[in-house]
């Protein structure tokens, strides 16, 4: 298995795909219950084959990522040849910007000597997707990038 097994909660939402996916795989619903009762491990691995071809798509399509804690926030942009990283640093300790409070904070006082803003950009290995996986391992979350794009605009 290359990523990690959707969870139930995944599966149950990705119903649907899960039976065209099984139908590719000539198993009918019938064949499917025998096959968990009778060869569970065959089963596991069919949900883990699915599970990698889910992530496969999700993580090809990811264009941004984020991950923000109390006092850092990383923000990237996930390009064609390479990832660029906006990371910004909260130098006052008192300052949570996972709050409401401390993201407004952030927002009047980016370009404050309270806030360290580093930009960086690092070329993909061999595997674009596990490198992007690979952040979403370490806490990172899909997004829009309306963040990603609003520091790039104000420190243009």
């Amino acid at each position: 298995m290359k990523y990690t097994r959707l969870t139930k909660e995944q599966l149950d939402e990705l119903h649907k795909e899960f039976i065209n996916f099984l139908a590719t795989q000539s198993i009918t619903a019938k064949e499917w219950e025998t096959l968990k009762t009778e060869n569970p491990q065959v089963a596991e691995e069919e949900i883990d084959v699915f599970s990698d071809l889910v992530w496969e798509g999700v993580l090809t399509q990811a264009t941004y990522l984020e991950n923000i804690s109390a006092q850092h926030l990383y923000l990237f942009h996930l390009g064609e040849n390479e990832m660029k990283l906006i990371a910004v640093k909260i130098l006052t300790e008192n300052i949570d910007i996972t709050t409401k409070e401390g993201f407004a904070w952030l927002r009047e006082n980016y370009s404050s000597d309270e806030v360290e803003i580093l930009t960086a950009n690092k070329a993909y290995s061999d595997d674009r997707n596990a490198d992007k996986f690979a952040l979403i391992q370490q806490g990172s979350n899909i997004t829009k990038g309306q963040l990603f794009q609003w520091f790039q605009a104000t420190m243009s």
